[in-house]
């Protein structure tokens, strides 16, 4: 039975090698051992998948422009799902590679039913938050997508000539017309960067969930297509695994119950963490002869992405779980712990940056 991928969905994703075999992702292996990638998103395969990173990454040696870009949906507040995106993007940025930036205001309001006024402010605290995870603003450029010039709006209304409505079906299933438009504009937010007049960066990556890969497919389709035409190279793309939620599916925006917001109250996000599904056995007894199953808990996983930055740590942790030398209820408070202290911290860097009227100064805000 095929796959469908929906970029506008919340369902967890369990079978990351399907995926990889249904839609020709390569495998992220090949390129780490030809390339020195060492995030740990790279080492633990949190990032497990790729379209062109070697043919990219060869580029970026070379010296050739390149960039990456990715982009927020400006509805609800970042949480730690988020967080991963900024985590790459300051990834690349710390490698000399040029960040961009994309809130998508424009498919906030057709597709998410989000006011205006409510997605532009949300798009600030958006930005806000990437500043105060750690990407530099002074090499990296912000936009909403409702507030960019004339030949960004031309490219969207000639990628539709070249596109039919069964190719959009068979991407994305049945959409209402605010999804094709929205589709289409994210194939002109990864594009325009080849344009001289955004830069003429030939070689832009794309780190984002695997949900998003329908996206990068017609992108890829519609450069292939443009090549004559604008000399559109295809993207290059990253797929990391999606951050589930406190109750094992996807973690979103639309289901705060289950997320770990960054601007969450240190408290409540500990509260979380102690209600968390794990990978505990029914009884203590139980699980200190069998061991926990850490590939199911997403507590294990608030380690993996976020709190623990050493391997062997992680192992360490791993291997108490697998033994059953720790239970659940003191793996959660040690995750609470860490958890509270990251959060402290990143608010602490978003009070400064909120408190500077930075934003303000970075973004041209859109009117209306």
């Amino acid at each position: 039975m095929s796959v469908r991928l929906d970029p506008w969905g919340h369902l967890a994703v369990e079978d990351y090698e399907k995926l990889l075999k249904e839609f020709g992702i390569q495998p992220i292996d090949q390129v780490l051992s030809q390339y020195s990638l060492e995030h740990v998103y790279f080492t633990r395969r949190v990032i497990f998948g790729h379209r062109d990173l070697d043919t990219w990454f060869s580029k970026f040696l070379r010296g050739e422009k390149t960039a990456v870009l990715s982009g927020f949906m400006p509805s609800g507040y970042p949480h730690l799902g988020t967080a991963m995106v900024y985590e790459e993007l300051k990834y690349f940025q710390q490698k000399g590679v040029f960040v961009k930036i994309v809130i998508a205001d424009a498919e906030a309001y057709a597709v998410r039913r989000e006011s205006r006024d409510d997605s532009i402010e949300r798009g600030l605290d958006f930005i806000a938050h990437a500043i105060a995870w750690g990407i530099n603003p002074d090499k990296a450029e912000f936009y909403f997508q409702t507030e960019m010039p004339s030949s960004y709006y031309r490219l969207i209304q000639m990628f539709s000539r070249k596109v039919t409505q069964a190719e959009i079906e068979a991407i994305y299933g049945d959409l209402a017309p605010a999804k094709i438009m929205a589709a289409l504009t994210q194939v002109a937010d990864i594009l325009h960067l080849q344009l001289d007049e955004f830069g003429g960066y030939k070689y832009v990556i794309v780190p984002v969930g695997i949900d998003q890969d329908p996206h990068l497919r017609l992108t890829r389709d519609l450069a292939d297509r443009f090549k004559h035409e604008l000399g559109f190279e295809r993207p290059a793309s990253l797929y990391h695994k999606l951050m589930r939620g406190l109750d094992g599916n996807k973690m979103s925006k639309s289901r705060p119950e289950y997320a770990i917001h960054l601007n969450e109250s240190l408290e409540i996000a500990g509260k979380k963490v102690m209600s968390a599904l794990t990978g505990g056995r029914a009884t203590a007894e139980e699980q200190r002869h069998l061991g926990g199953e850490p590939w199911k808990c997403t507590v294990f996983e608030l380690y993996t992405y976020h709190l623990i930055k050493d391997d062997k740590h992680l192992e360490e942790i791993y291997r108490d779980c697998t033994t059953g030398n720790i239970l659940c209820g003191q793996c959660k408070r040690n995750a609470s712990e860490l958890l509270k202290q990251l959060l402290k911290n990143h608010q602490d860097n978003l009070k400064e940056i909120l408190e500077m009227h930075l934003v303000e100064k970075l973004v041209k805000k859109p009117l209306f």
